[in-house]
Formats: structure tokens, C-alpha cells, sequence
């Protein structure tokens, strides 16, 4: 459908992956330890994922908690984790990388981008710490990113949908701009109409607890996609 609001889960197990479809996730951004943020996911985890969902799959790319700053050699682990992506079949890799001055590190991801072709890149919300969000969106662009995860700088993307709205219109479809941080069911609808992107993504933290059981997950999940229809 084309005007179909896209509506990405992000996840930690198989278990969820498969609730999240089953709610109505159109993708999944799959990643380890989502208590830290996220982390680059196990190749026994892409693995069981992918056999176990139709819908695309992102996989983290991220070596660490803590900042986008990385050396060499974790910018190195970071290509190596794209290939394994490719190998298990991912449909699209999540990433995001800054310079020291809190900018985004140009050479660098474009260098991860050229490493992923064949596959979606998403700039993650390493971007809300960026120094200037509207000339990062330029960056992205420029670096060959798909999309950008973001929540406008703020602690959520209900706070910085002005921003967003920013951000989209600067993108000026080079990039797509995807909001992320605290979107539910009853926020959703609003942040859509006040930043006229057309894909969300969520973890639902906000409204359940990290060890909820798959059913309240999937449910949340589907609270979330019925609010998104017709919009």
C-alpha cells in the first residue's frame, strides 16, 4: 500500500522477532544487549532469526556501548560484522559513527556503507549527539545511508518532532527519516502528522517492562500497528 505507515520492532531474541511479525512489524531492527543500546547480534542469532521471520531484518552494527568515537580497529570489526550480516542473509545493516568534534565521521561511514551495498544502511541515533543535526542529515546523504534513526536530539521523538520534521525536510528524499525513543500506540498517530515521515520504529520500553513475556510484546506490537493503519 502506498500509503502505508512502515513500522519497525526492534529486538534482542528469536522469540520476539516472531511475536513482532505476528503484531504487525513490517521490519526488524535486530541487535544484542538492548539494555545498552543495542549491540552488533551473534551470528547464532542472525541465524535463527532469519529462519524464523519473512519480514527484512537490519542487524547492529555496533561493537561497544558508549560513544560513536571508534579506532581503527573497531571500524575494521564493524566491516567484518556487515559481512557476516550478508552472509545471514540480513536485508539491511544499522550504524553510526562521529568524529571527535561530534560530527559525523564522513570517510568512515561511507567506507561501511561501500562495505554493505546490496543492503539498506540505516545512520542510528548517534546522530541525536551530533553537534549539528541538519548538516548531519547532509552528511548521511552524502555518505550513501538509506535512512536515519532519530528522535530530533531530544530524549524522545515526541520532544523533538519539530526537529525531525527539520531534518525530513532537509533530507529533501535523499535519505528517509525514521523517529525512534518512546513511540507507542497513543503518540504514534501525532508524531506522524507533526513530522510527515512515513516510517516509525520502536522498542516499547516505555510502556513495558525489558522481561514482559512474548504475548504482552506482541500485543503492545499490535496496539502500536492498528494505531498506524489508515494514517
Amino acid at each position: 500500500m502506498q500509503n502505508h505507515i512502515l513500522l519497525e520492532i526492534s529486538v534482542e531474541s528469536p522469540e520476539r522477532a516472531v511475536a513482532a511479525e505476528r503484531g504487525g512489524a513490517d521490519r526488524i531492527e535486530l541487535c544484542g544487549n538492548l539494555a545498552v543500546g543495542g549491540l552488533t547480534p551473534s551470528r547464532e542469532l542472525m541465524h535463527e532469526v532469519r529462519a524464523r521471520v519473512k519480514i527484512p531484518v537490519f542487524a547492529m552494527i555496533r561493537p561497544r556501548a558508549g560513544g560513536f568515537l571508534y579506532s581503527d580497529a573497531e571500524v575494521a570489526a564493524m566491516r567484518e560484522a556487515i559481512a557476516l550480516a550478508r552472509e545471514m542473509r540480513m536485508d539491511g545493516a544499522v550504524l553510526g559513527l562521529l568524529t571527535q568534534e561530534r560530527l559525523v565521521d564522513l570517510a568512515r561511514t561511507r567506507h561501511l556503507v561501500e562495505g554493505a551495498r546490496g543492503m539498506e544502511v540505516t545512520f542510528h541515533r548517534a546522530i541525536d549527539e551530533s553537534a549539528q543535526l541538519l548538516e548531519a542529515v547532509d552528511a548521511v546523504a552524502v555518505a550513501g545511508a538509506s535512512r536515519i534513526l532519530t528522535s530530533g536530539g531530544k530524549a524522545t521523538a515526541s520532544e523533538g518532532c519539530e526537529t525531525i520534521a527539520a531534518m525530513r525536510e532537509r533530507a529533501g528524499g535523499r535519505v528517509r527519516i525514521l523517529p525512534g525513543a518512546g513511540i507507542t500506540a497513543k503518540n504514534a498517530a501525532e508524531i506522524i502528522q507533526r513530522s510527515g515521515v512515513r516510517e516509525v520504529h520502536a522498542a516499547l520500553s516505555s510502556v513495558m517492562r525489558q522481561d514482559a513475556d512474548t504475548k504482552t510484546f506482541e500485543e503492545e506490537v499490535r496496539r502500536l500497528a492498528v494505531s498506524l493503519a489508515g494514517l
